[in-house]
Protein backbone atom coordinates (compact mmCIF):
# COMPACT_ATOMS: atom_id res chain seq x y z
CA UNK A 1 0.00 0.00 0.00
CA UNK A 2 2.44 2.99 0.50
CA UNK A 3 4.18 1.86 -3.10
CA UNK A 4 0.73 3.27 -4.49
CA UNK A 5 0.67 5.90 -2.26
CA UNK A 6 4.45 7.05 -2.47
CA UNK A 7 5.25 5.98 -6.11
CA UNK A 8 8.85 3.73 -5.91
CA UNK A 9 11.62 4.62 -9.07
CA UNK A 10 14.43 6.30 -10.43
CA UNK A 11 12.66 9.27 -11.60
CA UNK A 12 10.70 11.38 -9.47
CA UNK A 13 7.19 10.68 -8.05
CA UNK A 14 5.20 14.04 -10.06
CA UNK A 15 6.08 12.08 -13.25
CA UNK A 16 4.53 8.36 -11.67
CA UNK A 17 1.35 10.20 -10.28
CA UNK A 18 1.22 11.97 -14.35
CA UNK A 19 1.01 8.52 -15.69
CA UNK A 20 -1.74 7.51 -13.12
CA UNK A 21 -4.27 10.07 -13.88
CA UNK A 22 -3.85 9.21 -17.91
CA UNK A 23 -4.23 5.77 -17.20
CA UNK A 24 -7.30 6.33 -14.69
CA UNK A 25 -8.75 9.10 -17.36
CA UNK A 26 -8.09 6.33 -20.08
CA UNK A 27 -10.32 3.66 -17.94
CA UNK A 28 -13.30 6.59 -17.55
CA UNK A 29 -13.32 7.36 -20.95
CA UNK A 30 -13.54 3.66 -22.46
CA UNK A 31 -16.32 2.79 -19.47
CA UNK A 32 -18.38 5.74 -20.68
CA UNK A 33 -18.18 4.99 -24.00
CA UNK A 34 -19.20 1.20 -23.30
CA UNK A 35 -22.37 2.65 -21.33
CA UNK A 36 -22.99 4.60 -24.04
CA UNK A 37 -23.03 1.77 -26.44
CA UNK A 38 -25.21 -0.31 -24.23
CA UNK A 39 -27.81 2.73 -23.63
CA UNK A 40 -28.17 3.96 -26.66
CA UNK A 41 -29.17 0.47 -28.33
CA UNK A 42 -31.28 -1.14 -25.09
CA UNK A 43 -34.65 0.23 -26.79
CA UNK A 44 -34.26 -1.17 -30.35
CA UNK A 45 -34.65 -5.05 -30.84
CA UNK A 46 -33.62 -6.99 -34.29
CA UNK A 47 -36.09 -7.77 -36.81
CA UNK A 48 -36.30 -11.44 -35.39
CA UNK A 49 -37.23 -10.00 -31.81
CA UNK A 50 -40.40 -9.84 -29.66
CA UNK A 51 -40.20 -6.55 -28.49
CA UNK A 52 -41.50 -3.47 -30.67
CA UNK A 53 -38.72 -1.25 -32.45
CA UNK A 54 -38.95 1.78 -33.87
CA UNK A 55 -38.48 0.43 -37.59
CA UNK A 56 -41.29 -0.92 -40.07
CA UNK A 57 -43.30 -4.09 -39.39
CA UNK A 58 -44.41 -7.18 -41.35
CA UNK A 59 -48.39 -6.78 -41.92
CA UNK A 60 -50.13 -8.90 -39.30
CA UNK A 61 -51.87 -11.39 -42.54
CA UNK A 62 -52.82 -10.54 -46.04
CA UNK A 63 -56.37 -10.23 -47.26
CA UNK A 64 -56.98 -11.65 -50.59
CA UNK A 65 -58.50 -9.18 -53.10
CA UNK A 66 -62.11 -8.92 -53.78
CA UNK A 67 -62.82 -12.29 -56.35
CA UNK A 68 -63.60 -11.27 -59.93
CA UNK A 69 -67.11 -10.43 -60.82
CA UNK A 70 -67.42 -13.60 -63.52
CA UNK A 71 -64.81 -16.80 -65.33
CA UNK A 72 -61.81 -15.97 -66.35
CA UNK A 73 -62.99 -17.60 -69.49
CA UNK A 74 -66.06 -16.87 -70.53
CA UNK A 75 -68.23 -19.49 -72.85
CA UNK A 76 -67.60 -19.79 -76.23
CA UNK A 77 -70.15 -18.30 -78.58
CA UNK A 78 -71.92 -20.85 -80.12
CA UNK A 79 -73.17 -20.80 -83.52
CA UNK A 80 -75.47 -22.16 -86.02
CA UNK A 81 -76.13 -26.10 -86.50
CA UNK A 82 -74.17 -27.45 -89.12
CA UNK A 83 -75.41 -30.12 -91.08
CA UNK A 84 -72.47 -33.17 -90.34
CA UNK A 85 -70.64 -33.79 -93.82
CA UNK A 86 -73.01 -34.72 -96.50
CA UNK A 87 -76.25 -34.18 -94.28
CA UNK A 88 -78.11 -33.97 -91.60
CA UNK A 89 -81.12 -35.50 -89.79
CA UNK A 90 -83.27 -32.28 -90.31
CA UNK A 91 -86.15 -31.92 -87.85
CA UNK A 92 -85.35 -30.15 -85.09
CA UNK A 93 -82.00 -29.13 -86.16
CA UNK A 94 -81.20 -26.43 -88.79
CA UNK A 95 -83.89 -25.45 -90.53
CA UNK A 96 -83.57 -23.89 -94.39
CA UNK A 97 -81.48 -20.75 -95.12
CA UNK A 98 -82.56 -17.71 -93.74
CA UNK A 99 -83.96 -15.86 -96.88
CA UNK A 100 -85.18 -19.08 -98.67
CA UNK A 101 -88.74 -18.41 -99.93
CA UNK A 102 -91.46 -20.91 -100.26
CA UNK A 103 -92.44 -21.10 -103.72
CA UNK A 104 -95.95 -22.54 -104.22
CA UNK A 105 -96.62 -26.02 -104.35
CA UNK A 106 -99.58 -27.40 -105.80
CA UNK A 107 -100.47 -31.08 -105.97
CA UNK A 108 -99.44 -32.64 -109.03
CA UNK A 109 -99.89 -36.29 -110.29
CA UNK A 110 -100.44 -39.28 -107.88
CA UNK A 111 -100.23 -37.04 -104.71
CA UNK A 112 -97.13 -36.02 -106.12
CA UNK A 113 -96.15 -32.39 -104.67
CA UNK A 114 -95.84 -29.63 -107.16
CA UNK A 115 -93.30 -26.54 -107.70
CA UNK A 116 -89.89 -25.88 -106.08
CA UNK A 117 -89.16 -22.86 -103.24
CA UNK A 118 -87.21 -20.09 -104.25
CA UNK A 119 -82.99 -20.35 -103.57
CA UNK A 120 -81.79 -19.11 -100.18
CA UNK A 121 -79.20 -16.39 -100.16
CA UNK A 122 -75.90 -18.23 -100.76
CA UNK A 123 -72.50 -17.00 -100.50
CA UNK A 124 -72.69 -14.63 -103.39
CA UNK A 125 -76.08 -13.52 -102.43
CA UNK A 126 -77.64 -14.54 -105.84
CA UNK A 127 -79.94 -17.29 -105.57
CA UNK A 128 -79.12 -20.38 -107.32
CA UNK A 129 -81.76 -21.10 -110.11
CA UNK A 130 -82.18 -24.06 -112.08
CA UNK A 131 -80.23 -24.88 -115.10
CA UNK A 132 -80.27 -27.50 -118.31
CA UNK A 133 -79.18 -31.09 -117.48
CA UNK A 134 -76.15 -30.37 -120.37
CA UNK A 135 -74.93 -26.95 -118.54
CA UNK A 136 -71.24 -26.79 -118.50
CA UNK A 137 -71.39 -26.27 -114.59
CA UNK A 138 -69.66 -29.17 -113.07
CA UNK A 139 -71.80 -31.57 -110.60
CA UNK A 140 -71.51 -31.25 -106.92
CA UNK A 141 -69.19 -34.11 -105.79
CA UNK A 142 -70.90 -35.51 -102.89
CA UNK A 143 -68.48 -34.93 -100.27
CA UNK A 144 -68.91 -31.01 -101.74
CA UNK A 145 -72.65 -31.38 -100.27
CA UNK A 146 -74.35 -31.46 -96.72
CA UNK A 147 -78.14 -31.52 -96.85
CA UNK A 148 -81.30 -31.84 -94.62
CA UNK A 149 -84.54 -32.49 -94.70
CA UNK A 150 -87.21 -30.91 -92.34
CA UNK A 151 -91.02 -30.51 -91.52
CA UNK A 152 -92.03 -26.72 -91.47
CA UNK A 153 -94.20 -28.20 -87.92
CA UNK A 154 -93.59 -30.86 -85.75
CA UNK A 155 -97.69 -31.63 -85.37
CA UNK A 156 -100.02 -31.44 -87.99
CA UNK A 157 -104.13 -30.58 -87.61
CA UNK A 158 -106.68 -32.99 -89.97
CA UNK A 159 -106.76 -30.02 -91.82
CA UNK A 160 -103.62 -29.34 -92.87
CA UNK A 161 -100.81 -30.79 -95.46
CA UNK A 162 -97.62 -31.26 -93.94
CA UNK A 163 -95.31 -29.29 -95.89
CA UNK A 164 -91.29 -30.38 -96.60
CA UNK A 165 -88.52 -28.64 -97.30
CA UNK A 166 -85.30 -30.25 -98.76
CA UNK A 167 -82.18 -27.80 -98.11
CA UNK A 168 -79.09 -28.61 -100.19
CA UNK A 169 -75.91 -26.96 -98.90
CA UNK A 170 -72.13 -26.26 -101.14
CA UNK A 171 -69.29 -26.41 -98.80
CA UNK A 172 -66.92 -25.94 -101.58
CA UNK A 173 -65.13 -22.96 -103.18
CA UNK A 174 -66.41 -24.32 -106.27
CA UNK A 175 -69.84 -23.19 -108.32
CA UNK A 176 -71.56 -26.26 -109.31
CA UNK A 177 -74.73 -27.63 -110.42
CA UNK A 178 -77.21 -30.48 -107.81
CA UNK A 179 -80.12 -32.66 -109.71
CA UNK A 180 -82.64 -32.77 -107.11
CA UNK A 181 -85.50 -33.98 -109.25
CA UNK A 182 -87.77 -36.68 -108.14
CA UNK A 183 -85.33 -39.42 -109.44
CA UNK A 184 -82.28 -38.40 -107.93
CA UNK A 185 -83.09 -36.73 -104.72
CA UNK A 186 -85.84 -39.61 -103.63
CA UNK A 187 -87.68 -38.68 -101.03
CA UNK A 188 -90.15 -40.89 -99.40
CA UNK A 189 -93.06 -41.06 -96.67
CA UNK A 190 -92.82 -44.29 -94.31
CA UNK A 191 -95.82 -44.47 -91.56
CA UNK A 192 -93.93 -44.83 -88.48
CA UNK A 193 -95.98 -47.61 -86.93
CA UNK A 194 -96.35 -50.17 -89.12
CA UNK A 195 -93.40 -49.47 -91.54
CA UNK A 196 -95.32 -49.08 -94.60
CA UNK A 197 -94.08 -46.64 -97.57
CA UNK A 198 -96.83 -44.61 -98.34
CA UNK A 199 -95.52 -41.76 -100.75
CA UNK A 200 -92.58 -41.80 -102.57
CA UNK A 201 -91.11 -38.59 -105.27
CA UNK A 202 -90.13 -41.80 -107.82
CA UNK A 203 -93.72 -43.04 -108.09
CA UNK A 204 -94.86 -41.72 -111.16
CA UNK A 205 -93.26 -38.10 -111.50
CA UNK A 206 -95.64 -36.01 -113.44
CA UNK A 207 -92.23 -34.05 -114.71
CA UNK A 208 -88.90 -34.40 -115.42
CA UNK A 209 -87.04 -36.66 -113.45
CA UNK A 210 -84.22 -34.68 -113.33
CA UNK A 211 -83.88 -31.33 -112.09
CA UNK A 212 -80.80 -29.09 -111.77
CA UNK A 213 -80.03 -26.24 -109.56
CA UNK A 214 -77.17 -24.15 -109.96
CA UNK A 215 -75.39 -24.11 -106.25
CA UNK A 216 -72.70 -21.24 -105.95
CA UNK A 217 -69.64 -21.83 -103.94
CA UNK A 218 -70.76 -21.90 -100.43
CA UNK A 219 -74.26 -21.07 -101.18
CA UNK A 220 -77.38 -23.46 -100.26
CA UNK A 221 -80.93 -23.90 -102.50
CA UNK A 222 -84.49 -25.04 -100.43
CA UNK A 223 -87.16 -27.22 -102.20
CA UNK A 224 -90.23 -27.05 -100.72
CA UNK A 225 -92.80 -30.02 -100.87
CA UNK A 226 -96.57 -30.37 -99.44
CA UNK A 227 -97.94 -33.61 -99.21
CA UNK A 228 -101.65 -34.08 -99.34
CA UNK A 229 -101.45 -36.86 -97.65
CA UNK A 230 -102.58 -39.60 -100.58
CA UNK A 231 -100.61 -42.60 -101.26
CA UNK A 232 -98.77 -43.46 -103.99
CA UNK A 233 -97.51 -46.26 -105.91
CA UNK A 234 -95.00 -46.87 -108.89
CA UNK A 235 -97.08 -49.21 -110.15
CA UNK A 236 -100.65 -47.43 -109.80
CA UNK A 237 -99.83 -44.42 -111.84
CA UNK A 238 -103.26 -44.39 -113.24
CA UNK A 239 -105.21 -45.15 -110.56
CA UNK A 240 -103.60 -43.89 -107.31
CA UNK A 241 -104.35 -46.53 -104.42
CA UNK A 242 -107.42 -45.21 -102.67
CA UNK A 243 -107.86 -43.43 -99.39
CA UNK A 244 -104.98 -41.07 -97.32
CA UNK A 245 -102.78 -41.03 -94.23
CA UNK A 246 -103.95 -41.76 -90.95
CA UNK A 247 -103.07 -39.79 -87.60
CA UNK A 248 -99.63 -41.40 -86.78
CA UNK A 249 -96.22 -40.26 -86.76
CA UNK A 250 -94.23 -40.49 -90.28
CA UNK A 251 -90.91 -40.26 -91.07
CA UNK A 252 -89.41 -38.84 -94.06
CA UNK A 253 -86.22 -39.62 -95.69
CA UNK A 254 -84.52 -38.54 -98.28
CA UNK A 255 -81.65 -40.49 -100.54
CA UNK A 256 -79.41 -39.76 -103.05
CA UNK A 257 -76.79 -42.32 -104.58
CA UNK A 258 -73.36 -41.10 -102.83
CA UNK A 259 -75.32 -39.26 -100.04
CA UNK A 260 -76.30 -40.18 -96.86
CA UNK A 261 -80.21 -40.27 -96.05
CA UNK A 262 -81.33 -37.10 -94.18
CA UNK A 263 -84.46 -37.61 -92.39
CA UNK A 264 -87.14 -35.95 -90.26
CA UNK A 265 -90.63 -36.89 -89.13
CA UNK A 266 -94.10 -35.33 -88.80
CA UNK A 267 -97.09 -36.37 -86.64
CA UNK A 268 -100.79 -36.36 -88.24
CA UNK A 269 -103.07 -35.70 -84.94
CA UNK A 270 -106.42 -36.99 -84.53
CA UNK A 271 -109.52 -35.76 -84.70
Amino acid sequence: MGSLRNPVGPLPSSIYWRRRAVLASVAALLALLAVWTVSSGGGRTSQNGKGGGSGPRPAASITPGAPGSGPAIGTAPGGRDEAGAGGATGGDHGGAAAGAGAGGAGTGKNGEPGGSGSAAGGGSGAGPGQVPADSPLPTCAPGALQWEVKSTKNEYETNERPRLELLARNVSGTTCKVDLGPKQAILSITQASTGKAVWSSADCPAGAGNLFYRLPANGETTQALEWDRKFSSASQCQSPPAGSAVADTYVVEVKSPGMPVARTSFVLKQD
